[in-house]
This record gives structure tokens, C-alpha cells and sequence, in this order.
């Protein structure tokens, strides 16, 4: 069993070295580090040379700057391994997490992904959130993402077997790609699971593209959504309620007409309202609130 660990890189020069440390040394004959330089204009190309400099199961590909999804493809294109699995250079790796994700797989050559534990970690042990899984296999791909999958969709805390990539890449030009990607990924895999093993630590960064999100950005994690609804049936009202909130925060951004379609789900106040007053008035009232909110604080 072998694996591919593809890590992008993009003026990351203050946590790179953290990053590339907690995986190299993990490495053995099992495993290939393939690093895609996405036009750096700090030191990143440079430290990253230097750190896998003469050693053989390393690959630094240097590229013009397309974005993130353009270079996990990259990675994709060359890697050789029977899994992959990505690295973001601002994240890091727990020790000890490859060896134990690859006895997982060898002990059951038939998951096609496994999804492990990863640490929301805010820059201190006092400021994190650890999302943890069990040994499980999914027995419903639909029963897993409605249930929560759909709000840990990084690919970053997963391993995927390469086949799973033939046909499918991460969508370049947007952000919240792995929203776009991961359905197509389930829906191609025959058996899915979750364990206990390893440990990914998310770093959560306030100048990122995701806590930065505006308008377009939210927009396209809407539309990620609407994209892939029909492949799930029948709804949850939970999960249609996040549909939701994700329409009212892109209407309060930009003012364009709601494209969320007005399913008949109820259950909870918001969903009460929204067929009560309709969508649009829903996203009216939102913002409302949020300005007067916004005034009794100033």
C-alpha cells in the first residue's frame, strides 16, 4: 500500500517548515511527498528545496500561481501512490497519524476513502475543537452527509484511493472546493469509513480565504451545495436549514434574488417563517435584524 501526500504551497513562508517537518518525518517507502509551488513570491519555493532537498521520495514541481485547486490537480497528475491524500502548508500533521492510517488500510484493503480525526486549532491547546470519529464503515453514503459530513468535507483529513480521481479534479477559480469535489468522491466509492486513528490539525487562519469569505465566496459554497442536491433524495430539515442560512448570509452580502429552491421542510422557527413569509422576505428580515443588531451595540 502505497500513498501520495500532495501539499500546495503559496507564500506560506512563516508555517511552511512546520508543515513539510510534520511530514517528513513520517515518511518511509510507503509514502511520496509531492509539493506544488503555486507561484510563491516570499521564501516558500526556497525553504521547501531545502527541505527535501536529497530526498528521493520528495517531488517540488514549481508553477505559475492558478490557485489551490490547480495545484492539489497538479499533485494529482503525477502522484503514484495506491492513495492520496492532501496537506494545506498552513496545517500540520500529529506524529505517528500515515503509519496508523496505512495499517487501517491494510487491515481493510476495500475502503476506497477514510475519513480520520482533525483538531480546529485556533494557535493554542486552550483555543481548539477536536472533531473525532470511530471505526466505522458508512453503511448510507446519503445517511453520512446529511448527518454532518457535509460540514467537515476537507480533504485534507482523508485518505482516497487514487482511481477515485480518474474522472474528477477540484474545481479551479472557486473556494470551497472539497464541497464541490468530496459527493463526486462518495458517490464513486464502493465502501467509505471513518476511525479513530491520527490526528490532522486544522490551523484556522483569520486572513484565509474561508474566514475571509464575502459575497462570491459564499455564493460559490451555495451553489456547491445546490449543485449536488438532487443526489441525495429526500432531505433532512436540519441540513435544508443550513441551505438556508448560507442563502440568508449570501443575500445580506450582495443583494442579489435568493437561487435557493423552496423545498417543503419544517420543524423550526426559520423554516416556519420562510413558508410563511417567503424566501426572499426571509432574507429581508435577516438582514434587518443584523443592522439593528449592529446598532444596539454602537
Amino acid at each position: 500500500m502505497r500513498l501520495s501526500i500532495i501539499i500546495p504551497i503559496y507564500n506560506v513562508e512563516d508555517t511552511l517548515q512546520r508543515c513539510l517537518e510534520s511530514v517528513l518525518t513520517q515518511m518511509d517507502e510507503r509514502m511520496e511527498v509531492i509539493l506544488i509551488d503555486d507561484g510563491s513570491t516570499d521564501s516558500s519555493g526556497k525553504i521547501a528545496e531545502d527541505m527535501t532537498a536529497n530526498k528521493g521520495n520528495c517531488r517540488l514541481i514549481h508553477q505559475k500561481n492558478k490557485g489551490l485547486s490547480a495545484a492539489r490537480n497538479a499533485g494529482i497528475e503525477v502522484a503514484t501512490g495506491d492513495f492520496l491524500t492532501f496537506v494545506d502548508s498552513d496545517d500540520f500533521v500529529a506524529e505517528g497519524t500515515y503509519d496508523a492510517l496505512l495499517a487501517v488500510l491494510a487491515a481493510h484493503p476495500d475502503y476506497d476513502i477514510l475519513e480520520y480525526p482533525a483538531m480546529l486549532y485556533y494557535g493554542s491547546a486552550t483555543r481548539q475543537r477536536l472533531l473525532t470519529f470511530t471505526d466505522t464503515t458508512i453503511g448510507s453514503i446519503r445517511d453520512y452527509w446529511l448527518g454532518g459530513a457535509h460540514l467537515h468535507t476537507y480533504a485534507c483529513n482523508k485518505l482516497f484511493r487514487r482511481e477515485l480521481f480518474a474522472e474528477t479534479r477540484f474545481p479551479e477559480g472557486r473556494v470551497f472546493e472539497d464541497v464541490y469535489t468530496y459527493p463526486y468522491l462518495l458517490q464513486q466509492a464502493k465502501v467509505v469509513a471513518t476511525t479513530a486513528a491520527g490526528l490532522y490539525y486544522y490551523c484556522q487562519n483569520d486572513k484565509g480565504i474561508t474566514a475571509q469569505a464575502g459575497g462570491k465566496e459564499l455564493n460559490d459554497l451555495l451553489e456547491a451545495h445546490l449543485k449536488h442536491l438532487k443526489l441525495w433524495g429526500e432531505l433532512t430539515p436540519a441540513y435544508y436549514q443550513s441551505l438556508v442560512n448560507i442563502q440568508l448570509d449570501v443575500y445580506e452580502a450582495t443583494h442579489v434574488a435568493p437561487i435557493l429552491p423552496v423545498l417543503p421542510y419544517k420543524g423550526t422557527l426559520k423554516l416556519f417563517i420562510l413558508h410563511l413569509i417567503g424566501l426572499k422576505r426571509l432574507c429581508q428580515l435577516n438582514q434587518f435584524i443584523h443592522k439593528i443588531r449592529k446598532i444596539s451595540r454602537s
